[in-house]
């Protein structure tokens, strides 16, 4: 599979995830709500990382690949989402291991949450990339 391929292959998968996130939501499945938002935005960021020519790190934490993102890009705007944002971003990471293995929770309210945090990190970043010169 080529760079471009890939590429577009961990968007596609992002989509699907946020969209299987949405109706999960819709029929109550949070804590699997949370755990697709996790993927979304986890395949998302990867995605990009290999459009700024980078090889993404083995790793599940969004919050190391926007700060990748960060760093590659350069964008204040990315740095403050991630600053007013960072606790959101772990109840994310941590949603991947307890959507699967631990019995927890989550409501409506946090699920719609994430969601909103899940589509500006991805409006962000997409304004980022597009206004930088990668």
């Amino acid at each position: 599979m080529t760079r471009l391929e890939e590429y577009e292959y961990l968007l596609e998968r992002s989509r699907r995830f946020l969209a299987t996130a949405e109706l999960q939501i819709d029929k109550g499945f949070y804590d699997l709500a949370l755990f697709s938002l996790e993927q979304a935005l986890q395949l998302y960021l990867k995605a990009v990382v290999l459009r700024l020519g980078v090889d993404y790190p083995r790793t599940h934490s969004v919050r190391k690949l926007l700060e990748l993102v960060y760093k590659l890009t350069g964008s204040d705007e990315v740095e403050k989402f991630f600053s007013n944002y960072a606790i959101e971003l772990g109840v994310l990471e941590d949603a991947f291991i307890t959507s699967r293995y631990i019995p927890r929770e989550y409501t409506k309210e946090e699920a719609k949450r994430l969601l909103g945090v899940v589509r500006e990190v991805i409006e962000v970043v997409n304004r980022s990339i597009s206004r930088g010169s990668h």
